[in-house]
């Protein structure tokens, strides 16, 4: 990460690493649907690095398999999309608390290299690809220890939303 980068977060007031109560202003999500557990590094607006750490006690384990537990592959796309949803929250200078949402809009060429279990520190980076008015492409990558465990491309589309008191 740059001064310049540094310089940008600290103009958007986003300081890292970025842990719960500051990712819950980011995140319409909460447990047991939080997949991000901190934000550790962003640059430049255009990309983001975070982690999500994998733990026995996640529901999932308990049905996706009892006696082998596998991270759900589509949950480790729900966490590169939520990554993904932070950026586009940075760069817009809005969050959730304000009003706004970033739905999944898409995934494409998503591909599964190594299984993600109990224990495992599962690293995601998301790297800004395109953006059209309220349209997000990104590529996106899971790692675990330095081996990637999956990738794809994820679209995901800003939509206000009313905040009622």
């Amino acid at each position: 990460m740059t001064a310049e980068d540094a310089q940008l977060l600290l103009d958007k007031s986003v300081s890292l690493p970025m842990g719960y109560e500051q990712l819950k202003r980011y995140l319409p999500h909460r447990y047991p649907f939080m997949l991000v557990d901190r934000v550790t590094a962003c640059g430049s607006n255009s990309w983001i690095t975070g982690y999500k750490n994998v733990t026995i006690n996640e529901p999932f384990f308990q049905g996706h398999f009892p006696q082998e537990p596998i991270m759900p592959g589509v949950l480790i796309i729900e966490a590169l999309a939520q990554i993904s949803g932070i950026l586009a929250f940075i760069n817009e200078g809005v969050t959730a608390e304000e009003g706004h949402l970033f739905l999944f809009a898409g995934v494409d060429k998503a591909r599964f290299r190594a299984p993600v279990v109990p224990g495992d520190q599962l690293v995601l980076k998301s790297k800004l690809l395109l953006q059209k008015r309220d349209l997000y492409k990104f590529d996106c990558k899971a790692y675990v220890d330095d081996k990637l465990a999956a990738s794809a491309q994820l679209m995901i589309m800003r939509q206000d939303r009313i905040v009622t008191a």
